[in-house]
């Protein structure tokens, strides 16, 4: 089953069955508008490719009654959501629901070898649950820039020893599959797309906000990459040419002054300093902070925590209110690990974006949290390199 469909027809009629599930025939033909005769060709054709296969006979419309068609069941395909201290796997099936998903601790810093090899022994814990003898393509999010034509990262500001390297090249010859990476940004754009709340949208921004900040395009449907794959890499925007230097080198870029690793720092700040007798106390607790500790401050009621929340909030806001003027979204998602601290961070959000950008963009414009969690990048994932085996050629 490692042949794609070679035609357009095969491929509308396979993304078809993957979004709407098994279908008839005769309903086949209705919607890609073939005559019966041809609609038979194209998916014997799927059939013996191993794509598609029979799922009974439909209720009679008057005459002989048509065949029902789905995805073929044994399809599998790999979701590999790689964070920057966090790796998520799943394998779904042709229709991208998901069969087994897996989750570990990783740190992006410990290269490419190490980290992608921890990738193939989840998914090789996946597979030994008996849910997939085969893998018939995987899809790669990374937490950096990603040139999308040679699947390969460059220059991630978080990603030391991943410049340039061949992530999609090596893990093709590795799992014997087509392969794909992209932005881990994107993929959760993907995914939402797919499974979470921008199913009806077709030009709408998703917003991760997590160690980096980034934003995934999506226009028409479909991911927009930019010229060189950068687009959306909001987190480094100055939004204060005077602000803390950023791990890009840059100063005073938004990232810098709330992503994951900005919170943790302020929050550090403000728990030796005294300002935060609650943050001090889960310092003396743990050792460390993270932005969970500002959220539980946040819930609790601390004033810092508060504070922090909000003003990340408002930064966070004016930037993409810049972004919704220019680009007129249908929907604005957050999601990430600092989403997590949930309806304040949505509040100012909204607030700045509503306060700053035009009417015309804002009267009808939705601005919410992320329903699917850490499943929207498996999906994605899943959803990408479906995309490219069964519509490579549409």
């Amino acid at each position: 089953m490692t042949a794609r469909p070679e035609n357009i027809h095969q491929a509308r009629l396979l993304l078809l069955l993957r979004g709407e599930g098994a279908r008839s025939r005769a309903e086949l033909g209705d919607v890609v508008r073939l005559s019966r005769s041809k609609v038979a060709v194209e998916l014997d054709r799927l059939a013996d490719l191993g794509l598609v296969e029979p799922a009974g006979l439909a209720a009679s419309r008057g005459g002989r009654r048509s065949g029902i068609v789905r995805i073929a069941s044994g399809l599998r395909f790999a979701g590999i959501d790689i964070g920057a201290t966090s790796i998520d796997v799943a394998v779904t099936n042709g229709e991208l629901e998901v069969l087994g998903q897996i989750s570990a601790p990783a740190d992006i810093r410990d290269g490419p070898a190490a980290v992608l090899g921890q990738a193939r022994e989840l998914l090789g814990k996946l597979r030994a649950r008996g849910i997939a003898a085969e893998i018939h393509g995987a899809g790669i999010g990374l937490p950096g820039p990603v040139s999308f034509p040679a699947g390969i990262p460059v220059a991630p500001p978080i990603m030391p020893g991943w410049d340039r390297y061949p992530v999609r090249e090596a893990m093709g010859q590795e799992l014997g599959c087509p392969v794909l990476v992209d932005n881990d940004v994107n993929i959760m754009a993907l995914g939402e797309l797919h499974a979470g709340l921008a199913r009806s949208v077709d030009d709408f921004l998703l917003v991760k906000i997590g160690t980096g900040i980034g934003c995934g395009i999506v226009v028409g449907g479909k991911i927009y990459h930019g010229v060189s794959g950068s687009a959306g890499d909001i987190g480094h925007i100055q939004v204060d040419e005077h602000g803390p230097v950023c791990a890009c080198g840059n100063s005073g870029c938004l990232e810098a002054y709330f992503g994951g690793a900005a919170l943790s720092r302020d929050a550090l700040a403000a728990a030796r300093s005294g300002r935060s007798p609650f943050l001090a106390a889960r310092l003396a607790e743990s050792g460390a902070l993270t932005a969970e500790d500002v959220a539980a401050g946040a819930v609790a009621g601390d004033p810092v925590s508060l504070s922090m929340v909000r003003e990340g909030g408002r930064r966070v806001g004016r930037v993409l209110a810049g972004l919704v003027s220019f680009f007129n979204p249908g929907l604005v998602i957050i999601a990430g690990g600092v989403a997590g601290l949930g309806h304040v961070l949505l509040a100012q959000v909204r607030s700045a974006i509503y306060q700053r950008s035009l009417p015309l963009a804002t009267g009808n414009l939705p601005i919410v949290l992320s329903e699917l969690g850490d499943g929207a990048g498996v999906v994605g994932a899943a959803r990408l390199i479906s995309d490219h085996v069964f519509a490579a050629h549409a």
